[in-house]
């Protein structure tokens, strides 16, 4: 009971910590337009942040803004000598960031998006007519949680290093006094390798390689759309948003279908082959 009792708080503790480096956004779609319109009626008073300023106030880390401004999703900051500063626009534009990946939108998504805006689309024509085709393919549910839920699913596995490369991976958010996991899917698969032994980390350091591969495997079916189903004309007609919106719709569950059918062949020849030189290797099962 005591051991556990320690747990729980050491459970607390990490998450104590995390909070004051990350806070989740959970502004709805609509807020694009109000942040980064120039036509707002009551801007906000404006100040500048230093680099580790602004990650805080949006809740990210320092090594994710950088990545950003790499990215070019942020515009560049006001030097002053050596000093970078940033603005309220900044802030904004990194809480819109962080409202769009919460829809499912990805970086390059998030990038083009951007780039439009600046190009004197408007954000409801950007929105409307792109947020028709690029409506989320997944079916996952979000799953809320308190830090004692967490403990509960990964015992003391709940690491403050843990949490934090789940943060960075994407699969956690803080909201307030609780945890948003981006997948019941995903952390029930976790939760279950956790209790046959798996590390947590190794998990974690798995599901970023996944990431890298499912990420080509999206490639070569948005290659695929690009090539021969986008209209060329730009920008288009709702006519053709409609068409286009019909076809994606009979392509979800063909995408699907292609890497369930190829991951599970995989999955053949792989474990047979491992378990062939397992054998091979004199070594016997109980």
């Amino acid at each position: 009971m005591l051991a556990r009792c320690e747990g729980r708080a050491a459970a607390y503790r990490s998450v104590g910590v995390l909070r004051k480096e990350v806070t989740a956004s959970r502004a709805c779609a609509g807020a694009y337009a109000s942040r980064v319109s120039t036509d707002e009626k009551t801007p906000p008073p404006q100040r500048e942040y230093r680099m580790t300023e602004l990650a805080e106030a949006a809740g990210i880390t320092v090594r994710t803004l950088r990545y950003y401004r790499e990215r070019k999703l942020i515009p560049p900051p006001r030097r002053e000598g050596r000093i970078a500063w940033y603005d309220n626009h900044h802030l904004a534009r990194l809480r819109t960031i962080a409202a769009l990946l919460e829809r499912g939108h990805t970086l390059g998504g998030i990038a083009e998006l951007i780039a439009a805006f600046e190009g004197g689309r408007g954000v409801a024509e950007i929105l409307g007519l792109g947020g028709a085709i690029s409506a989320p393919w997944s079916r996952e549910t979000l799953v809320r949680l308190t830090p004692e839920e967490l403990l509960d699913h990964f015992a003391g596995e709940a690491t403050a290093e843990n949490l934090a490369a789940s943060l960075d991976i994407g699969y956690l958010a803080v909201d307030g006094e609780e945890l948003v996991h981006v997948s019941s899917r995903l952390l029930d698969v976790s939760r279950r390798l956790v209790r046959e032994g798996v590390p947590l980390p190794v998990i974690l350091a798995a599901g970023r390689e996944i990431r890298v591969h499912a990420d080509a495997l999206a490639a070569t079916f948005t290659s695929l759309v690009r090539e021969h189903i986008l209209p060329e004309a730009a920008p288009p007609s709702p006519d053709a948003v409609e068409s286009v919106q019909r076809i994606l719709n009979r392509l979800r569950p063909l995408a699907r279908t292609v890497v369930e059918a190829e991951v599970a062949l995989a999955m053949d020849r792989r474990v047979r082959a491992d378990v062939e030189a397992w054998l091979d290797d004199g070594v016997s099962p109980r």
